[in-house]
């Protein structure tokens, strides 16, 4: 059976790791406390480093861009941690014969970066980031590139866990997948399909996929 997760705020906590980079690189720069603010709006939902020559020019910085980004990448893989059971839950997914993939939006470098560092690459056959492969979610064919990165095919079904209701939710379930939302604390939005379960982390999704599978 196939599982595939989203990265950023449904296995790792990519909001705290983004404050808390932004937080210590405003005290390196001498920044006021507003530039906090315009970096963690500009941030908020992906990091690219197009946003580095946006924030350079604001910000009235004199590093170069390119530098920004990589200082940018080397500290959320300091400050990024994995949310509570999701190692073990993953673990136990495998141990069950699930075939594991990351389906996550951004680019490719930070993506793999932050994987990694939260000791999470390890226990995925497939990891599908849409600037290496020309599609980001919700679109059918990011799913399908996700799929095949793990040897899978749509077609066989599986699941898709993440924490947005359109890329992941809805893109997931228009291509056939069952779905779960990680809420956190979110009440679900009308007009949207429904996911098959609405849970408030990772753990409590693995064990209702596990659960609903066995």
């Amino acid at each position: 059976m196939l599982a595939l997760f989203d990265l950023d705020n449904t296995l790792i906590d990519r909001q705290g790791a983004m404050e808390d980079w932004a937080r210590g690189f405003v005290r390196s720069r001498g920044l006021d406390k507003g530039a906090q603010s315009v970096i963690c709006e500009r941030l908020r939902d992906r990091a690219y480093p197009a946003d580095f020559v946006h924030l350079r020019t604001t910000l009235g910085l004199n590093d170069d861009s390119d530098a920004l980004w990589r200082e940018y990448v080397v500290g959320i893989a300091r400050s990024v941690r994995c949310f509570p059971g999701v190692r073990e839950g993953l673990g136990a997914l495998r141990g069950d014969g699930w075939t594991l993939g990351i389906a996550t939006n951004g680019a490719g470098d930070i993506q793999r970066t932050k994987l990694a560092a939260a000791g999470l690459a390890g226990y995925f056959e497939g990891i599908c980031v849409s600037e290496e492969v020309g599609a980001r979610k919700p679109a059918r064919e990011h799913f399908e590139a996700a799929a095949a990165l793990c040897g899978l095919r749509l077609s066989a079904g599986g699941w898709m866990v993440g924490d947005n209701p359109e890329t992941d939710i809805e893109g997931a379930g228009a291509v056939g997948l069952r779905t779960g939302w990680v809420a956190h604390g979110r009440a679900w939005a009308d007009g949207l399909r429904r996911p098959d379960i609405v849970v408030s982390d990772v753990a409590e999704a693995i064990a209702a996929m596990r659960q609903a599978e066995s």
